[in-house]
Parts: C-alpha cells; structure tokens; sequence
C-alpha cells in the first residue's frame, strides 16, 4: 500500500457551495530541489477545445512548515514555488459554475467535479500513486450527502467522504465525482458491478426499466468485444447522471461517463412505450459506454498519452467519435432495446443529416477530426456550409465499411472483426506495464486489409480522403435494402434554419444555395413579413404555403436595426428525406441483412 510519503496528497473540500467554491490542498513531501512546478490541465479529454480551466483558481497560495513561500505563474496555467526542504503545500480555490460534464459544479443541491479542473499536476510526480481525501461541505444541510465515482477507495467506505487512490495522475483526472443526494441503481453486467448515480428530482422514475435496459447495453458491448471470455476492462463501472430541465450530452472515462439529461428523457412508471427522449438517453449511455474500449483503450496515436497543456491532433476522431456513434444505435438493436424499424428510422436520421449540410462536400471526416478544436468546437452561423460532423459522416462512414465487407466477404468478415483487431492490438493491454501504444494513420488502413482479407483503399479515399457523397444506396442494396430521397418538391422553402426569440422569427443559418441565399439574406437577420404579410416565430411555413414555385415575394427583414427589402426566388425544400425500406429478397441479401442487425451472443 503506497504511503502518504511515496504519494501526491490531495484535499478538496466544498468550502462555500454557496458561492461555488472548492478548496484544494496539494501536498508534496519531496518537492522539487529547484523548486516545484504545477500547472492545470487546459482541455480535457473527449472534448477537443481549449478550455482554460486555470481561469476558474480565484486564489493560491504556497507554504511549507507553517512558512509561505513565494509562487511565480509562469503562464496562464503553470506555477513555480520557491525552494523549501520541507514538505510543499499548495493550496488554492476554484469556481464551479460550469453546468455541464467537463468541467466543475457546485451549489446547495449537489457538486461535481472533473479531475482536470481542480486537480494541479505536479510536474515530475505524475506516475506517483495519487490520494485524495474528498470532504463534505459544513452544515446539517449537507448530512446526507454522498459520493458516486469509480475512484478505488482507500480508507473511504463505498459512496462516502474520505480518501481515494489512483495509480497516477492521468488516472486521477480520469474518474470524475459526484456528491449530494443522488438516487442509486445498481445491476451486475457480465459479473462486473455497475451503478447509475442520478442527481436532480425525478418523480416516478422507472428504476426497475433503466436498470434492465442499461444492463441489456452494457452486457451487449462486453461480449462484442470479448465474445469468448466477456471480460470487461474495468472492475467497476458508474454513470454519473444529472438530470434537469433540459440538457443533453455526456463524456468517457475509462470507468465511467458523466452524464446530462432532461428528467423528462428518463422512463415513467406506468408507461410502456418506448418514447424519443428516453431512447435517446439510452443511446447516450451506449455511446459514452463503448468509448469504454474505443477512445479510453484504443487510442490514436496523437494521445497516448495526451498533452493536457496544448491541441493534440489527429485526423482520425472520424473512427473514435464516428465508429462509436455507429454502434451506439446498432447496439440498442442487437441487445433488444429497440426493434429493427426503429433502428431503421435512427439510420435515416443520420443520414438526412449529413446530406443537409453542403460541408459535407468541401470537408473530409479526416480534416474535420483535425480541425476539430478550431472548427467542430467552435461552429458559427455558417458551419453547415463549411465543415461535416466526423460524428455523423463518420457513423456513416463505419456504416459503409461494414455494409462493403460484409458484401465483398460474403459474410465472414464485418467492421465488428476489425474492431475486435483494434481492442485485442492497442486497448487491451493498455494501461498494463507495457501497454499505452497508440493507432497510427497507415496502421489502421493495412489492419482493415490485414483483418477482412480485402483491399479498401479505394472505399477509404472515397469515405474518409473525398467529399463525394457515400454510395449508401449499393451498400443497402447487398442487404436487401433500398434508400430512397422523396423529397418534398411540393413544399415551398427558403432553405433555412430559424430560432425563435420572442415571437420573432430570427435567421440562425442560411443554407447555401438556397432561395434566400440567393435573395441576399443572410443569418442574423429578423425577418418582418412576407407581401406585407407579417411573419411571427411559428407562422412562416403556412405563409409559403400559399405560393408556387417560381412565385417572387417580397420580404422584409431587419439587419440589426435597419430594415431591408429582399426579392425572394421560392423553390421547393430541399432538405433530403432519405428512407429505408428492408425487401425480402434476394435470400443472399437478406441473410447477410439478419447477420448484420443480430447479435450473435
């Protein structure tokens, strides 16, 4: 057992959830002889921006046996203490305001943190065992609090304050925490234990749902990866949940995902169908929990291991974000969550998508996973025109290669094969002694080959080096499948995205190529009337309805506070509306179809 002498010694306490304050002790006993450095995390892992978490310290300060010691910043998240010979203490404060799952938050009703955001690393210390004592705030208020995380306990009892250990920094910053009043399920997947922690009031929550479907999921991905053995990469395994008004995302750890959801996404009593929003949920859980292997284990090249403090790019987020977005609703359908319709519909979904936005034709998914920090992060008014999501294109790029190997192998081989390729060479052994090897760029297009037996270089420049769009249509059609584009030609548009803001009807994107593209309108603009006819936030469409493609209208718009005229072209809506439909022969396609949509566990 590592002692306090060989380890990094952290405290934090919610010292003011009032004012959204943790107080973080770091203590060093050997420090550095020239004096020691720290520095906080600028990024975290899964979210590809620099955020700047140093922002959020509003005090630091150095001692050492009673004595402060002067501490120089050297940058915007670094610092150096002075010189001691006895042991270091650093302590400091850091706002939590930030409601989402990469970052920190606190107030009365519960706190969480990510590691990257209140954790200083100690330059040279990273590979010791790292110790933290999490403390409740002050209070009868605060009596019954408790703590969720996948952090091993070291001398804390399960779901309680004390102290916590990880082998080392990087996995310090990798198991975020939760702490208040939270409602626990718990289920067994393949032996493993799993909890879902669930902060936020839910009335009528359907535990005894959640926990069977979630378990379907994650059982489901265990044996994907392991069909053999279903042995699972961690011991344990917790989602963090907070569920509020309206919110949606979630983020990987290698032991569990920090979750945000609308109350309203989670099942009731009583109801038995399958509603969008619970679905969805799920899909959350199924996308951040195959990150479990593919992100947390299998890694590319660029980070393993990361470089918290800059970018670390890479041109493949298009396998780790796209591939997983692929599985996460194929698995819903393997594991029996969803039916095959519904899988159907969530495909066509996807697809409508990425053929809404003209990105997808001057961006490839493998410069969208490069210019992910500068671009898919920081989107603006024009980014449907400019740049293609290397989540969506990506998930339908894995839906391609899966479809074609199937096809061209007559069934022996899949994408799930190269996955289980990529688990067994680069994530298995990962955080072992000798592991930490990261997927090269050429390595992973020679395993492909290496693994189905074929050569797709031709299918990877397409799809992952091309802006052409995908030949989905063919790679259905060896399924059994048709895609098919009806389109509304009978609807009239001006082929844009509005958002509404008080009653009025305000610009958020103007799709190029469009009618009011081609108008001279642009997004910003709050659009006034129609022939005179005034336009409110809900009432455009049945305005357009009265006219014919080819009418020419004219439209008031104001352009911050100047109102302008436009001449408006109608044409007819040219969002695609791509469907599936499944055919029953020939019997070649439609068993290759069953052997792709079933588990086979």
């Amino acid at each position: 057992m590592a002692t306090r002498r060989e380890s990094v010694h952290y405290r934090i306490v919610p010292i003011d959830p009032v004012m959204h304050l943790f107080e973080v002790t770091i203590t060093i006993n050997k420090p550095a002889t020239e004096g020691q450095l720290f520095s906080l995390p600028a990024w975290i892992p899964g979210s590809y921006m620099i955020r700047e978490f140093a922002r959020n310290i509003v005090s630091i300060s150095a001692s050492s046996e009673g004595r402060k010691l002067r501490l120089k910043k050297l940058d915007k998240h670094t610092w150096q203490a002075a010189p001691c010979k006895g042991a270091l203490e650093m302590t400091y404060q850091v706002y939590a305001w930030d409601l989402s799952v990469r970052a920190a938050h606190l107030d009365q009703t519960h706190g969480f943190f990510n590691g990257t955001s209140v954790f200083l690393k100690a330059h040279g210390k990273e590979e010791l065992p790292h110790i933290v004592d999490i403390q409740a705030p002050e209070g009868e208020a605060f009596t019954d609090w408790r703590v969720a995380t996948s952090l091993r306990e070291l001398k804390a009892r399960r779901h309680r304050f004390g102290t916590y250990i990880a082998d080392d920094y990087d996995e310090l910053i990798d198991h975020p925490v939760e702490m208040g009043e939270f409602e626990l399920i718990s289920f067994q997947a393949h032996g493993v234990p799993h909890e879902m922690a669930i902060t936020g009031k839910v009335p009528g929550l359907d535990s005894k749902r959640l926990t069977s479907d979630l378990k379907k999921i994650c059982e489901e991905q265990i044996a994907f990866f392991e069909p053999n053995s279903k042995v699972a990469p961690m011991s344990r395994y917790v989602f963090l949940t907070l569920a509020v008004g309206e919110g949606y995302g979630g983020l990987e750890h290698r032991a569990s995902t920090a979750l945000i959801c609308s109350r309203n996404d989670l099942p009731v009593l009583g109801q038995t169908e399958l509603r969008d929003g619970y679905r969805g949920f799920l899909g959350l859980c199924s996308h951040e929990y195959f990150h479990t292997w593919n992100v947390k284990r299998i890694k590319p090249a660029a980070f393993a291991p990361y470089a918290l403090d800059q970018e670390n790019y890479t041109t493949l987020l298009w396998l780790f974000e796209g591939f997983t977005s692929y599985y996460d609703d194929l698995i819903l359908l393997r594991s029996g969550v969803i039916d095959a319709p519904a899988y159907l519909k969530l495909l066509e979904k996807t697809i409508n998508g990425v053929h809404r936005s003209r990105g997808r034709l001057k961006q490839t998914v493998a410069e969208s996973s490069f210019d992910a920090w500068t671009k898919y992060y920081r989107q603006d008014e024009n980014a449907p025109n400019a740049i293609v999501s290397y989540y969506a294109k990506g998930s339908l790029v894995a839906l391609l290669l899966d479809l074609v190997i199937r096809r061209d192998t007559r069934g022996r081989r899949s994408l799930d094969d190269v996955m289980r390729a990529l688990w067994r060479r680069y994530g298995r052994h990962f955080y072992s002694a000798n592991g930490g090897i990261g997927v090269e760029d050429h390595e992973l297009e020679a395993l492909f080959d290496e693994v189905t037996g074929l050569e797709l270089k031709s299918v990877f420049d397409l799809a992952v080096r091309g802006t052409r769009d995908l030949p989905l249509a063919d790679a259905f059609a060896s399924m059994g499948m048709t895609l098919t584009n009806q389109s509304k030609a009978n609807k009239l548009s001006l082929n844009i995205r509005v958002q509404q803001e008080g009653g009025l009807c305000k610009l958020a994107s103007v799709h190029e190529t469009g009618a009011a593209h081609y108008a001279g309108l642009s997004a910003g603009d709050t659009l006034v009337a129609i022939d005179g006819l005034r336009i409110t936030g809900s009432n455009l469409d049945g305005l357009l309805q009265r006219y014919r493609v080819g009418d020419v209208v004219e439209v008031h718009a104001f352009r911050r506070d100047e109102l302008m005229t436009f001449d408006v072209t109608l044409e007819s809506d040219k969002a695609p509306q791509f469907t599936l439909a499944m055919r029953d022969k020939p019997l070649t396609a439609t068993r290759l179809r069953k052997t792709w949509l079933k588990s086979r566990f």
